[in-house]
Parts: structure tokens; sequence; C-alpha cells
């Protein structure tokens, strides 16, 4: 495959990907007494027997080190008013946590406010092209019914029931 047939096809993705609607997320585990984030929209349910949920992490990323480092993290599933807290989140830096209500539940930083949120331990990892999938076990759960934020067409939003 040339350059340019590279580059259209990875354009073409992108844009694609762009118009699949994703659930939000933030990422988090602690190093030490600082807790680390970050927002994600590649996360899913993975089982139920036993209960475990997989998640996505760029190679490189600080937080995935912690992670596979202290074997387990929390997913704080954002609802539709979090949009600036996702925002704050997907930034690079290492303050993110200045002025957001947290927590240490099980382990790991649980935001304040989130209507969804997991405790899970690292069960596997498995690299794939620039990523690195965790699947974890849930150790512990707690939600409400809230409407999701999502992501779609590069902007934040919710669902809404046809």
């Amino acid at each position: 495959m040339s350059d340019q047939q590279s580059t259209d096809i990875t354009a073409r993705f992108r844009d694609a990907m762009a118009t699949v609607c994703t659930p939000v997320a933030v990422v988090t585990a602690m190093d030490g007494q600082r807790p680390h984030g970050t927002t994600v929209s590649a996360f899913a349910s993975l089982s139920m027997s036993p209960p475990s949920l997989l998640v996505s992490l760029d190679q490189g990323s600080e937080l995935l080190c912690l992670i596979v480092e202290s074997g387990i993290f929390g997913i704080n599933v954002l609802g539709s008013v979090q949009s600036a807290l996702a925002a704050q989140f997907a930034r690079k830096g290492k303050d993110k946590f200045g002025d957001v209500a947290w927590r240490i539940d099980h382990g790991v930083p649980r935001i304040a406010g989130v209507p969804h949120w997991v405790a899970a331990e690292v069960m596997d990892t498995a690299t794939a092209a620039d990523h690195t999938i965790v699947f974890g076990r849930a150790l512990a759960v707690e939600s409400e019914i809230v409407p999701p934020l999502t992501y779609h067409d590069r902007v934040f939003g919710t669902h809404a029931a046809l």
C-alpha cells in the first residue's frame, strides 16, 4: 500500500468511526497518593461471568503503566451534563483532578457525581496496533439511571429514546 493510500484509508476510517456513537468515561488509577485519569470512549462490557469489562489505552499512556503496575483501575462513566469533565480529563497534563471532587474507593479514584462507577482488577491485557486493551473483573459497581454522555461526530451529546 502506498503512503497516499494509507493516508486516504486512515482519513476515511477516522471519519467513519466519528459517526459511531460511543459512551464516555474517565479511567482512573492511583500513583501513591496522587490520582491519575483520562477520558476514553473505547470501553465496553465484556462478560457477566465473571462481571468484566475492557478499556483500550494508548501504549504510551502513563495511566496504562499505573494500571498494569497496580493491577486495579476505576471506570467513571459520565452523565449527559458532564461534558466539561470529559474535556478536562481529555487534555494533557498532570493536574486534571485540581478542582474535581473525588475520593478513593476500592483503591481507585472515584469522581463525585458520576452516574456509573466500576472498580476493576486487571485480569489480562492484549496489545493491538498502538493500544493495549485492559480486561478487568468488576470488584465494585454503583449505578443510577441518568442520561449518558455520548460522543458522536466529534461532539458530546446524549442518547434519546425513539
